[in-house]
């Protein structure tokens, strides 16, 4: 049988992704189709594959039950966006600033954007070192005059807002660089015919540039929300969840429900639950972002 040119080309390219798609298959749609099975059952990772009771929805309503995963969603729900909300306002004045005032920019935004290309180990050992008894912003807030400055990762109190802090600093950088490249692109025409009708730096920001970013903030709304949501490295290696309960984050909570207590199907409905609130979260401000354009 005599393959015809435009099928061998066909099998040619197919042959050349089937490698991915095979990889996409079996390490992401099979997990997630196993993943929703599991919620369902009250499946014990020491028991192996297949040795499992089924029990419906007890997984999900029992979650709402469990104090930790109520504390755990409240931290996620603080962390994200209260890391977001500073981010993209923080990001949106420096990237103004460094747009419009500052010879050399390019050094100034490549710093900026170390923090996030750098490895996320090292990034929070070296904030464990910083927020120690003897590190640099204990002994800061000493030199200042507070004889008995917080200790941050082990106070109940101050946990959470470290984490948040340190993620603020490690993602106002990509911001910087997505608001410096959207205002490239903004039209000067408009901001000449607002300084000839006497608008000043300060209200063209609010009335001119805020409004032309409006697709980029909502871009970087988006996209820091969902991988704030998803937090495990700083929490595992930071305070692991602690003291108490307030740095646990769902990740986090998910990971030792299912790796420490082999709770499988449990650990599979918080996830579930988590994607959940993602996919709702994506799809409010989607309606939001076409409701604003629009307007």
């Amino acid at each position: 049988m005599t393959l015809s040119k435009q099928l061998r080309t066909d099998l040619t390219g197919y042959a050349f992704i089937l490698p991915n798609i095979l990889g996409v298959v079996l390490f992401f749609l099979v997990p997630i189709v196993f993943s929703l099975v599991i919620s369902f059952t009250d499946w014990d990772f020491t028991w192996g594959i297949g040795n499992w009771n089924w029990v419906g929805l007890e997984n999900y309503l029992e979650i709402w039950k469990d104090g930790w995963f109520v504390r755990s969603l409240i931290n996620t729900v603080i962390l994200s966006f209260g890391s977001v909300f500073f981010i993209i306002i923080f990001a949106i004045v420096f990237a103004t600033i460094i747009d419009a005032q500052c010879y050399g920019s390019i050094p100034i935004r490549l710093a900026m954007f170390m923090p996030k290309i750098s490895n996320i180990v090292a990034i929070s050992i070296i904030w464990v070192m910083m927020y120690s008894p003897w590190g640099p912003v204990t002994q800061l807030l000493q030199g200042m005059g507070i004889e008995n400055p917080p200790k941050f990762l082990g106070s109940y109190t101050w946990a959470l807002p470290a984490i948040i802090f340190m993620m603020i600093w490690s993602g106002i950088g990509y911001a910087v660089m997505i608001y410096s490249a959207a205002l490239q692109g903004l039209p000067k025409e408009v901001y000449e015919a607002a300084e000839i009708d006497g608008a000043g730096p300060i209200k063209c920001f609010f009335t001119l540039t805020i409004h032309f970013l409006s697709p980029t903030t909502f871009f970087l709304i988006v996209t820091t929300l969902i991988s704030m949501f998803q937090i495990f490295a700083p929490i595992q290696l930071m305070t692991q969840g602690g003291p108490g309960s307030s740095t646990s984050v769902l990740v986090y909570y998910i990971y030792t429900s299912a790796f420490s207590f082999y709770k499988m199907g449990y650990a599979s409905a918080m996830s579930w639950v988590l994607f959940l609130l993602l996919f709702s979260v994506t799809l409010f401000q989607w309606n939001y972002q076409k409701r604003w354009v629009n307007y």
